[in-house]
């Protein structure tokens, strides 16, 4: 993929990617965990060998240094997505190399398979307004819906108690960080990088029940 554009110290962007032919690239929660540890270890200046740091202790590791900031995520069964901020020159692509490399290396291992993992290099749009990127908060954290309603972003929510049920649920995204959970994932963000869209849990909750009301969702 060319792309039409070079990351910038200081812009924010919207980084996702999917399996090859659509394949899924998490089979397990175990899966998703290893994943999740790689978006915080491989956020460093540091090369990492995540053989060498004790089980249950990858977010207590000295990292040094950030290349990017993370403020948002969302693993969903065959695709992903990220909200970076590039925070030094060459940060994103650094940072994605790293993580995409040590998590295809995993899998291929884990599943005794060949070949690439991801469907070619990740995807990346510059988020260039205030608007956009305050959207990608509700688009990125919303993605689990699809789960159990694919079609609710053209037809709507019916249901929208079930599907913040859902939401509440789904471990694998930083919904729960913005929703006031206390948990050692949420050191893979750095909200302070990020407009303070959200002064509190209730300001959060409050604009993903927003979104849930709307039809054509894009």
């Amino acid at each position: 993929m060319n792309r039409k554009f070079d990351f910038s110290i200081g812009e924010f962007y919207h980084i996702y990617n999917r399996g090859t032919e659509k394949r899924r690239i998490f089979l397990d929660k175990s899966d998703y965990r290893r994943f999740e540890k790689l978006l915080y270890l491989c956020n460093s200046e540091n090369g990492v060998v995540f053989r060498d740091i004790p089980i249950g202790e990858a977010y207590e590791h000295d990292r040094g240094d950030t290349i990017v900031d993370v403020g948002a995520y969302c693993l969903m069964p065959n695709h992903f997505h990220l909200l970076l901020h590039e925070k030094i020159e060459g940060g994103i692509s650094l940072f994605m190399q790293k993580v995409l490399t040590a998590y295809s290396t995993y899998f291929n291992k884990k599943y005794g398979r060949t070949g690439s993992l991801f469907e070619g290099v990740f995807k990346a749009v510059h988020v260039d307004t205030d608007e956009y990127l305050r959207y990608l908060f509700s688009y990125i954290h919303l993605n689990p819906v699809k789960i159990i309603d694919p079609k609710w972003k053209k037809n709507g929510i019916i249901d929208r108690a079930a599907a913040k049920k859902y939401l509440a649920e789904y471990y694998h995204s930083s919904y729960f960080d913005y929703m006031g959970r206390n948990r050692e994932e949420g050191r893979i963000l750095n909200k302070k990088a990020f407009p303070q869209y959200f002064l509190n849990f209730k300001d959060f909750d409050q604009f993903i029940d927003e979104w849930l009301s709307f039809k054509d969702f894009i």
